[in-house]
């Protein structure tokens, strides 16, 4: 029997009231994964029955979460070099069907305008603040302090067509961009804040002499180590050199992730918060395991 033959089989039976049929069948459709989610949505379409609707629904959303999962187990195994890749598959947790070359394009639209405004010779401070001159002013990014925690300002490209977003997703944009225009800016996962580094080579992240310190969520403000000194010692804080150095794209995946757990616990969505802490796990297992 082939695939299309026996979706269509399996799906007859999805509103028979027998569990261990309804189980039997569910085990099937999650096994045939993305190949089952266009004939169980013209299924839903076409059904009268509030049963099977729902039992299709459900089954729609675990096989597009199974599908998130596997694309970042395989991002985490494959080095997880590319932050906006793993900030685009966290983006298709909530957005399934989102289209991942717009958020590409979105991004090298954001380079090329900066580029356009960035002369060839200039130091680290003054490319900051022509970049923060466009990216604020000229295209109108700024931190959601308004609605803070807002899920939304998680995933990418809500962040990219709202221009809106926290701390963490903000400072993502801004550093993925300057990374393509030569600029040495990496996340520092500061404890209740997410901030951006400058750094002085341009061979990785690691152990680098940090120049200064970005803000993303404060307009690009532009500041010093005794500030994030500063910070710790006013939240009473202990000081770790972690602090103050760049972290890894696990490090800042995971930061994004543990904001939606955050909203999502707190506001009671046991489902999605089950699910992130799912994700959240696959993070954690190749950044401390």
């Amino acid at each position: 029997m082939d695939n299309n033959r026996e979706i269509t089989s399996l799906i007859q039976l999805l509103d028979d009231p027998d569990q261990e049929i309804f189980k039997h069948v569910e085990e099937k459709l999650l096994e045939l994964g993305e190949v089952a989610i266009s004939p169980l949505e013209k299924a839903w379409e076409q059904s009268f029955n509030h049963l099977q609707q729902e039992r299709i629904e459900e089954l729609v959303h675990k096989i597009q979460f199974n599908q998130v999962y596997r694309e970042l187990e395989l991002w985490t195994l494959s080095g997880s070099f590319d932050l906006l890749q793993g900030l685009i598959i966290i983006h298709k947790y909530q957005y399934p069907d989102a289209d991942e070359q717009k958020i590409i394009n979105d991004i090298e639209a954001i380079k090329r305008e900066i580029w356009f405004q960035m002369p060839y010779s200039l130091t680290p401070v003054e490319k900051v603040r022509i970049f923060n001159s466009v990216f604020y002013q000229t295209l109108g990014f700024s931190g959601n302090t308004r609605n803070y925690n807002n899920p939304q300002n998680s995933f990418i490209g809500q962040v990219l067509e709202t221009r809106k977003g926290n701390p963490i997703l903000l400072a993502c944009v801004y550093s993925i961009v300057a990374q393509k225009l030569d600029m040495q800016v990496y996340g520092v996962n500061l404890p209740q804040h997410f901030i951006l580094a400058y750094t002085s080579h341009e061979n990785g992240p690691d152990e680098q002499e940090v120049l200064f310190y970005i803000n993303a969520f404060n307009r690009g403000q532009i500041f010093g180590r005794h500030d994030v000194l500063s910070f710790l010692k006013q939240l009473k804080l202990p000081v770790y050199p972690a602090f103050f150095q760049p972290c890894n794209n696990l490090a800042i995946v995971g930061r994004a992730l543990r904001n939606l757990l955050d909203y999502y616990e707190k506001n009671r969505i046991s489902q999605k918060a089950m699910e992130i802490e799912k994700l959240l796990s696959l993070i954690n297992e190749h950044q401390y395991g």
